[in-house]
């Protein structure tokens, strides 16, 4: 079928967004799997650029180094199709990295709950430095109240509380397949805006 080129791309890409522990890596794992894609971590691929990790990154070159790390390895993802990408939780507030991934990219928010996101952050002790405060639950409500207006760019929200990888995966990609469908792919209107 030859599409008009002003046609609303088909989505070639995922990124999921949200807090951590919002399920964006198991979730980007078994999506991609099910999609026949890649999945990347973007933390993961920064880390294996570097040779160093997050942690010796931000220790050594504070947040604007591994920001800007972190616009290099979109960049690279931006060459690529097939590929469901899960960033950091504070990916989403670089304004310019959502629209650097192009038409054909779908964004969806991973919504956890601040109580939820510290319950599951507490069955990996030491792995969340935000959490090693006093009052580890007042932290990621102050840090989702900041970031929530960036998270709500997003295409889709989809609620992670109670929810399971495979049921996440299975609405994501339920929202691809509409998507695919949709009449408005056809007649160039996007249902969202890419």
């Amino acid at each position: 079928m030859n599409l008009p080129s002003h046609a609303a791309p088909p989505i070639h890409r995922v990124v999921l967004v949200g807090m951590m522990c919002s399920g964006k890596s198991a979730v980007g794992a078994e999506l991609a799997r099910r999609l026949g894609w890649t999945h990347l971590d973007l933390d993961r691929e920064i880390e294996r650029a570097a040779g160093r990790t997050v942690r010796e990154i931000f220790a050594a070159e504070g947040e604007a180094g591994f920001r800007r790390m972190e616009a290099d390895a979109t960049a690279r993802v931006a060459e690529r199709d097939r590929v469901v990408l899960s960033p950091g939780g504070g990916w989403i507030t670089n304004p310019r990295l959502l629209p650097a991934l192009g038409p054909g990219t779908l964004c969806v928010w991973l919504r956890v709950s601040p109580e939820e996101a510290v319950r599951r952050a507490a069955a990996a002790p030491g792995e969340r430095p935000l959490l090693a405060g006093s009052d580890p639950l007042g932290a990621v409500r102050r840090l989702l109240a900041e970031r929530e207006p960036d998270y709500a760019r997003a295409h889709v929200a989809l609620p992670t509380d109670g929810r399971s990888v495979a049921e996440l995966a299975d609405e994501v990609h339920n929202v691809i397949r509409a998507r695919a469908s949709s009449p408005d792919a056809t007649r160039g209107e996007s249902p969202w805006n890419d």
